[in-house]
């Protein structure tokens, strides 16, 4: 699998990522050893984890994994964590996003997140205070880059001229934002902002939270997300009208190239500019595996274009 490095830092990871977000949520601890295995086989080195997936088990799993079955420097681990909500409050200050990152570390079993993601923006802690934690956290050891998850490109910007200011550890290096041909919120601001700053994108949701694979077309596979009490409002939100036409230029781009619309709409968010990886989750082995058969495809110039037309928020 090909890599590329965050933004301006020096970090390379995978062009694809794997996020845990289903873990201990529908994918056991065999499955998920078995993905991680897979993943890391492939050449990819991104993991993405939280402490909110499945209140914290998420991450033990992962932990368990690196523990047991896959060797922990074999893997970029991108770990956010806090209080409960996300650093809201006092959740932003100091103490607690230490306190939190501490316990993701101990969830994973390591010593060392290679990328802490700050998770939201509070405008009641000072930018410089948050930014001390950042410096600490890399000082310390505890982690070798920091970077946001759902700024908007006034919070990104700021958090990076700041610390530019702080010094060099505390600028953040990625953002982390939900981004498809169903959802290009982005571009209006994030983007344009992150390439300025030379801040990598980390794209979750890249297919569309898994409406773009074609799975919804003809109803609700009984095994699918949508189908999930818990999880169903998560898909219904990107099954639209909009989404239908979208959906329907992704299949014809794939049979015209002979290839799957996982990989049509998994290609289209990877290359675009700003993009460093496009993170996906899987159920079990075979479904990362078939997002990990995306990665030599390049899309034609004429067929990245009619996509662009016809997801256009415009």
């Amino acid at each position: 699998m090909r890599r590329r490095r965050i933004g301006g830092s020096g970090l390379e990871v995978s062009q694809i990522g794997l996020g845990t977000m289903s873990w201990a949520a529908g994918t056991d601890i065999d499955d998920a050893t078995e993905q991680l295995t897979a993943f890391v086989d492939a050449g990819g080195t991104l993991v993405e984890t939280a402490e909110s997936y499945g209140d914290g088990a998420a991450q033990d799993m992962l932990g368990e994994v690196l523990a047991t079955s896959v060797r922990r420097e074999d893997v970029i681990l991108a770990g956010r964590g806090g209080v409960p909500g996300g650093p809201l409050g006092d959740g932003a200050a100091r103490g607690a996003l230490l306190a939190g990152l501490d316990a993701v570390l101990d969830r994973l079993g390591t010593d060392h997140l290679d990328l802490w993601q700050l998770p939201g923006f509070d405008p009641l802690v000072p930018v410089e205070e948050t930014l001390s934690a950042v410096q600490v956290a890399i000082c310390s050891g505890r982690a070798r880059y920091a970077g946001l998850v759902g700024p908007t490109g006034w919070q990104l910007a700021t958090m990076v001229e700041r610390g530019r200011v702080l010094g060099g550890l505390t600028v953040p290096v990625s953002a982390q934002v939900e981004y498809s041909l169903l959802c290009r919120d982005p571009e209006t601001e994030l983007l344009p902002a992150a390439l300025y700053q030379q801040v990598g994108v980390l794209a979750w949701a890249p297919l569309g939270r898994g409406v773009l694979t074609g799975k919804y077309v003809d109803g609700t596979p009984a095994d699918s997300r949508a189908a999930s009490p818990d999880l169903a409002p998560y898909v219904e939100a990107r099954r639209t009208e909009r989404s239908g036409r979208i959906v329907h230029a992704v299949l014809t781009a794939a049979d015209g190239l002979g290839t799957s619309p996982l990989s049509v709409a998994l290609a289209w968010v990877r290359d675009q500019p700003g993009v460093s990886s496009a993170i996906v989750g899987a159920r079990d082995a075979a479904q990362l595996t078939a997002s990990m058969a995306a990665d030599p495809l390049v899309l034609p110039a004429e067929i990245r274009a009619a996509l662009d037309d016809v997801s256009d928020p415009v």
